[in-house]
Protein backbone atom coordinates (compact mmCIF):
# COMPACT_ATOMS: atom_id res chain seq x y z
CA UNK A 1 0.00 0.00 0.00
CA UNK A 2 1.33 3.66 -0.75
CA UNK A 3 1.42 6.41 1.24
CA UNK A 4 -1.26 9.22 1.04
CA UNK A 5 -1.51 12.06 -0.60
CA UNK A 6 -2.31 15.00 1.44
CA UNK A 7 -4.92 17.47 0.34
CA UNK A 8 -6.24 20.67 1.85
CA UNK A 9 -10.44 20.36 0.45
CA UNK A 10 -12.48 23.05 0.40
CA UNK A 11 -15.71 22.15 2.06
CA UNK A 12 -18.66 19.96 -0.18
CA UNK A 13 -22.40 19.96 -0.09
CA UNK A 14 -23.39 16.41 -1.06
CA UNK A 15 -26.99 15.10 -1.67
CA UNK A 16 -28.28 11.59 -0.60
CA UNK A 17 -29.69 9.16 2.02
CA UNK A 18 -28.50 8.11 5.16
CA UNK A 19 -28.64 5.38 8.06
CA UNK A 20 -27.43 3.82 10.74
CA UNK A 21 -25.46 1.16 10.66
CA UNK A 22 -22.66 -0.87 12.38
CA UNK A 23 -19.65 -3.32 11.08
CA UNK A 24 -21.53 -6.05 12.53
CA UNK A 25 -24.98 -5.40 11.22
CA UNK A 26 -24.02 -3.73 7.70
CA UNK A 27 -26.55 -2.11 5.92
CA UNK A 28 -24.73 -0.75 3.52
CA UNK A 29 -25.70 -2.91 0.71
CA UNK A 30 -29.17 -1.57 1.14
CA UNK A 31 -28.34 1.89 1.69
CA UNK A 32 -26.28 1.81 -2.38
CA UNK A 33 -29.78 -0.23 -3.35
CA UNK A 34 -32.07 2.51 -2.11
CA UNK A 35 -30.01 5.57 -3.38
CA UNK A 36 -29.03 4.22 -6.93
CA UNK A 37 -32.86 4.07 -7.19
CA UNK A 38 -32.84 7.86 -6.06
CA UNK A 39 -30.21 9.59 -7.18
CA UNK A 40 -31.31 10.20 -10.92
CA UNK A 41 -33.74 12.80 -9.35
CA UNK A 42 -30.39 14.64 -8.81
CA UNK A 43 -30.02 17.47 -11.24
CA UNK A 44 -27.56 19.89 -9.82
CA UNK A 45 -24.75 17.56 -9.78
CA UNK A 46 -20.49 18.89 -9.53
CA UNK A 47 -19.98 15.08 -11.29
CA UNK A 48 -20.95 11.70 -11.56
CA UNK A 49 -18.47 10.48 -8.71
CA UNK A 50 -20.30 8.67 -5.63
CA UNK A 51 -19.83 9.40 -2.25
CA UNK A 52 -19.50 6.73 0.44
CA UNK A 53 -19.44 8.68 3.67
CA UNK A 54 -19.09 7.49 7.38
CA UNK A 55 -19.78 9.99 9.90
CA UNK A 56 -18.44 8.37 13.39
CA UNK A 57 -19.12 9.81 16.92
CA UNK A 58 -16.10 11.13 19.79
CA UNK A 59 -15.67 7.66 20.39
CA UNK A 60 -13.96 6.58 16.98
CA UNK A 61 -11.57 9.40 18.06
CA UNK A 62 -10.68 7.98 21.08
CA UNK A 63 -9.86 4.30 19.82
CA UNK A 64 -13.74 3.10 21.83
CA UNK A 65 -14.86 2.22 18.06
CA UNK A 66 -15.32 -2.06 17.46
CA UNK A 67 -17.75 -3.89 15.20
CA UNK A 68 -20.72 -3.26 16.84
CA UNK A 69 -20.66 0.79 17.68
CA UNK A 70 -23.33 2.45 15.20
CA UNK A 71 -22.41 5.25 12.75
CA UNK A 72 -24.20 7.43 10.51
CA UNK A 73 -23.33 5.77 6.67
CA UNK A 74 -24.26 7.86 3.51
CA UNK A 75 -24.45 7.28 0.06
CA UNK A 76 -24.83 10.67 -2.18
CA UNK A 77 -23.65 13.03 -5.06
CA UNK A 78 -21.70 15.87 -4.80
CA UNK A 79 -24.29 18.99 -5.38
CA UNK A 80 -24.11 22.87 -6.32
CA UNK A 81 -26.22 23.57 -3.72
CA UNK A 82 -29.44 22.57 -2.07
CA UNK A 83 -32.27 24.11 -3.86
CA UNK A 84 -33.05 21.25 -5.94
CA UNK A 85 -33.64 18.95 -2.31
CA UNK A 86 -36.18 16.46 -3.14
CA UNK A 87 -38.36 14.26 -1.03
CA UNK A 88 -36.26 11.23 0.50
CA UNK A 89 -32.90 13.42 -0.24
CA UNK A 90 -30.87 15.12 2.93
CA UNK A 91 -28.13 17.65 2.32
CA UNK A 92 -24.67 17.11 4.24
CA UNK A 93 -21.64 19.55 4.15
CA UNK A 94 -18.47 17.91 4.08
CA UNK A 95 -16.65 20.21 6.23
CA UNK A 96 -12.82 21.62 4.49
CA UNK A 97 -9.94 20.90 5.99
CA UNK A 98 -6.51 18.64 5.47
CA UNK A 99 -7.47 14.70 4.46
CA UNK A 100 -5.34 12.12 3.68
CA UNK A 101 -6.08 10.21 0.52
CA UNK A 102 -5.34 6.64 0.18
CA UNK A 103 -6.30 4.57 -2.80
CA UNK A 104 -7.82 1.01 -2.43
CA UNK A 105 -7.29 -1.32 -5.01
CA UNK A 106 -9.89 -4.88 -5.07
CA UNK A 107 -12.73 -6.15 -3.70
CA UNK A 108 -14.89 -4.53 -0.57
CA UNK A 109 -13.82 -8.07 1.22
CA UNK A 110 -10.06 -7.17 1.35
CA UNK A 111 -10.77 -3.30 1.88
CA UNK A 112 -10.12 -4.44 5.96
CA UNK A 113 -6.49 -4.25 5.13
CA UNK A 114 -6.77 -1.03 3.05
CA UNK A 115 -8.22 0.11 6.67
CA UNK A 116 -5.48 -1.31 8.70
CA UNK A 117 -2.66 -0.19 6.71
CA UNK A 118 -4.23 3.43 7.18
CA UNK A 119 -5.18 3.06 11.10
CA UNK A 120 -2.58 0.54 12.56
CA UNK A 121 0.76 1.81 10.21
CA UNK A 122 0.51 4.89 8.50
CA UNK A 123 -1.72 7.04 11.04
CA UNK A 124 0.81 5.93 13.79
CA UNK A 125 4.14 6.50 12.10
CA UNK A 126 2.80 10.13 10.65
CA UNK A 127 3.25 13.56 11.79
CA UNK A 128 -0.98 13.27 11.93
CA UNK A 129 -3.85 12.44 13.93
CA UNK A 130 -6.93 12.05 13.20
CA UNK A 131 -9.73 14.77 12.79
CA UNK A 132 -12.95 14.61 14.31
CA UNK A 133 -14.59 15.22 10.78
CA UNK A 134 -16.65 12.69 8.57
CA UNK A 135 -14.35 10.24 6.41
CA UNK A 136 -15.58 8.89 3.41
CA UNK A 137 -14.88 7.36 -0.26
CA UNK A 138 -15.02 8.91 -3.95
CA UNK A 139 -15.69 6.36 -6.08
CA UNK A 140 -15.33 7.39 -9.53
CA UNK A 141 -14.92 6.07 -13.10
CA UNK A 142 -12.39 3.18 -12.12
CA UNK A 143 -14.90 2.14 -9.76
CA UNK A 144 -16.06 -1.38 -10.78
CA UNK A 145 -18.35 -2.21 -7.98
CA UNK A 146 -17.44 -4.28 -4.81
CA UNK A 147 -16.46 -7.82 -5.57
CA UNK A 148 -14.34 -6.66 -8.83
CA UNK A 149 -11.01 -7.02 -8.19
CA UNK A 150 -9.90 -4.37 -10.41
CA UNK A 151 -11.80 -1.98 -8.73
CA UNK A 152 -10.50 1.44 -7.10
CA UNK A 153 -11.33 3.95 -4.60
CA UNK A 154 -10.16 6.56 -3.37
CA UNK A 155 -10.69 7.05 0.56
CA UNK A 156 -10.39 10.54 2.42
CA UNK A 157 -9.32 10.62 6.04
CA UNK A 158 -9.62 13.81 7.95
CA UNK A 159 -6.15 14.37 9.48
CA UNK A 160 -4.62 17.21 11.69
CA UNK A 161 -1.04 17.84 12.10
CA UNK A 162 0.00 16.78 15.35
Amino acid sequence: MKDPEIVEMEAKKLMGISLHTSLTDDKTALLWKRFMKQKKEISNTKSDDLFSVQVYDEGFMKGQFNSQSIYEKWAALEVEDYSELKEGLKGLKLPGGLYAVFTHEGTSKEFAETAKFIFDEWIPASQYSLDNRPHFEVLGEEYKGPENPDSKEKIWIPIKKD
